[in-house]
């Protein structure tokens, strides 16, 4: 049998993963978010209770991989207790820091556990009327020749778009000098994974 390549708090946290959503029907949520998508293999659900614009408990499902089950499990911990503000703003990057990294071709996991959370929390915050709490990211050019953004591209595939020809004819990405053809295949791919939903 092959070793254990996780370090041993990713093994804790898939072993015995905390904050698990037992009862989804009947849990009373002041934020619900839903990220990825299950033909992929990743979709996660977080739903949240918020006291005084804190996060009171964070509780949450996933079909996805042990890196995902971990992850997860590590985020609901991190940010019990937190201020929305400061919970709407973790990273992947943080995430993995504290499970004391992850094998890089399974950092996209931790991806769907915050942007699930983010997807709660601007639910609390737009049921609560307190959507300018919220200090949302400056996009980022992808596409220079043509000013396409990273929420350019997010939004295509919210709207239901799947294939880069498409967002190719709606945006005219890499068209011009193709120096983010690359850059602009993966995004799209993630956001796939993400909020594409068959």
């Amino acid at each position: 049998m092959n070793s254990w390549v996780y370090t041993e708090k990713v093994k804790e946290h898939f072993t015995n993963p905390k904050n698990i959503l037992e009862d989804e029907e009947k849990y009373e949520a002041d934020g619900r978010g839903e990220v990825g998508n299950i033909a992929c293999g990743d979709q996660m659900l977080v739903a949240i209770k918020v006291k005084d614009d804190r996060i009171a408990e964070c509780k949450w499902k996933t079909y996805g991989c042990a890196s995902a089950i971990a992850s997860t499990s590590m985020m609901s911990e991190m940010v019990i207790g937190m201020h929305i503000k400061d919970a709407y703003k973790i990273k992947p990057d943080d995430i993995v820091i504290q499970l004391g990294g992850l094998p890089d071709h399974k950092i996209h996991c931790s991806v769907l556990g915050d942007r699930a959370l983010r997807a709660a929390i601007e639910d609390y915050c737009k049921k609560n009327g307190k959507e300018n709490m919220l200090e949302k990211e400056a996009a980022k050019v992808i596409c220079v020749c043509n000013n396409i953004t990273d929420q350019d591209i997010e939004n295509f595939v919210k709207a239901g778009g799947r294939t880069f020809e498409e967002l190719q004819e709606k945006t005219k990405i890499a068209k011009v000098c193709g120096g983010c053809l690359e850059k602009a295949k993966d995004l799209l791919e993630d956001y796939i994974h993400l909020f594409g939903k068959n």
